[in-house]
Parts: C-alpha cells; structure tokens; sequence
C-alpha cells in the first residue's frame, strides 16, 4: 500500500513537471525609469554648486539610467570634484563620463548613470562647423537582467540661434543611431524646439516618447520651451507607460524630464 501511495506521489509529480515544461514561457518585464538632466555644472539658479541636491532629485526619481548634460571633471570652478564620480557615488548607480572639450584645468562633458552595468563605452564627436564649443554624444550598452539588452545614447546639441551646426549634428546623431537594429533609448538637450526642423528630421527614425504628454524644460523657474527630450526607436520595441517634466525649479536652469518605458521583445 505505502509503495503504490509513493509511485502515485511520483507519478502526479512527474505530470506536473512535464506540464509546467510544456506551457509557455511568459517572462515578466518591468518599467525602465530614464530620466535626462542638464545640470548646468550643478549650479542652480540660487547661485549654488549642490551636487548633494542634484542628487537627491535624481534619487527621488528611482531613475534606472540616467543622461546628464553640461557636467565638469575636476575644473576650477567646481572645485576640482570629478562630478560624474561623486553623482554615481551619491546615488549609488554604475557611470560613465564623456569628455566634451578641455576646460579650466579639467574637463566639461556629459555622463550616463545605470543601475545596471555600462558596456562598450563610446564617445562620439559631433560636428562642429564654427569651432566654437565641441559636441558629443555617448552611447553604452545596458542589459537588464532577464530582460532585452538596449544602447542608451546622451547628448547636447549646439545652442546657437543659427541651426547649421545642430542640423549637421542631427544628421550626425542618424547615421550612427537611427539606421541599425539595435533597440536605442536616446536622450538629452537638443536646443531645438517640437516644430524646428531638427526634430522632425529625428521623428522618421525615432519616437517621442513624450509627445503625448508634452511639457516645456526651460527656464527652470517658470518652462516655456521644450528642448529636452526621451527619443526611442524602434517603436514597436518600447511601451511607453508615463512622461513627465519634474516639478524642479531650483537645482539647475533645466527641469529633468522622466519616462518609463517597458520593452517589448520583438517576436
């Protein structure tokens, strides 16, 4: 009687485990929280050098990757900090620093923070027509675990009222990140508003993903304008759950834009 009562237990196991092997895999994936920021060197319009403040904002958001602008390595007028270093050790997350240009004794740049590992590391420059202020973007790649692998690319497009540098620069930032396969979240400040022509040069290749919740950047203290974006391509490989411009009036002259997104595995 016992050994009939194991050979059913073994039997009923068996079953079970042949049947959980036969239904499909649904694996589950989670909201990746992006947030972009320029930080203006971590001034804000108080007058003040806080990176304990930008920090905490950044923090507060439970951002997964991060993209920020206008960053200082170790100048004069930042007292020396290495700021991507010290914002990764606030915060706790993986980074990466781009160097821009050479500046006031150190370096001025962009850099991308990560909960998760950053990889193939890469700065590219952008051109620069009137030899002003050099431009870059940087790109890693991020793979959540058990979820798809993406590249996440920042950048900060030239600012001048004359579009011929960003134009070239858009184009730029196409023929390396809009043409391939490779899932693409790319971020940053473009200095160029929805309808200018750099934007809609962007759209055939990449996605707003807050273009149904728009919202202006800049001035930090009261938007009017809309010039930092969350662009992701290819559609159809990212849901877009939420969009919204953080209520941050002080930290810095930009406002910090936050999108969550969930990839979606192409079948």
């Amino acid at each position: 009687m016992f050994h009939r009562f194991l050979i059913l237990i073994f039997i009923s196991s068996f079953a079970l485990l042949k049947a959980s092997e036969a239904a499909p895999s649904s694996p589950t994936t989670t909201a990746i929280r992006v947030l972009t920021y320029n930080l203006h060197h971590g001034e804000g319009v108080d007058g003040k050098v806080d990176l304990k403040r930008i920090a905490r904002i950044i923090s507060d958001t439970h951002a997964d990757i991060v993209a920020l602008q206008e960053v200082d390595q170790k100048t004069q007028r930042t007292g020396g900090v290495d700021q991507a270093a010290e914002l990764a050790r606030l915060t706790g997350l993986h980074f990466a620093y781009g160097k821009a240009m050479d500046y006031q004794g150190g370096a001025y740049g962009q850099a991308l923070l990560s909960r998760w590992p950053l990889t193939e590391f890469v700065v590219h420059p952008l051109p620069n027509p009137t030899q002003v202020e050099p431009r870059i973007a940087i790109s890693a790649q991020v793979r959540p675990p058990g979820q798809p692998g993406f590249r996440f690319v920042g950048t900060h497009l030239d600012a001048k009222s004359d579009d011929n540098a960003r134009w070239q620069q858009t184009t730029r930032l196409i023929e390396l990140f809009g043409a391939d396969a490779t899932p693409t979240i790319l971020v940053g400040d473009f200095n160029a508003r929805p309808e200018t022509r750099i934007l809609q040069a962007l759209t055939p290749y990449f996605c707003d993903a807050s273009a149904a919740n728009p919202a202006p950047t800049i001035p930090a203290h009261k938007p009017t304008s809309r010039i930092d974006y969350i662009l992701v391509r290819p559609a159809a490989q990212w849901q877009i759950q939420a969009s919204a411009v953080l209520p941050e009036a002080v930290a810095s002259d930009h406002r910090p834009l936050r999108v969550e997104l969930i990839p979606v595995p192409l079948r």
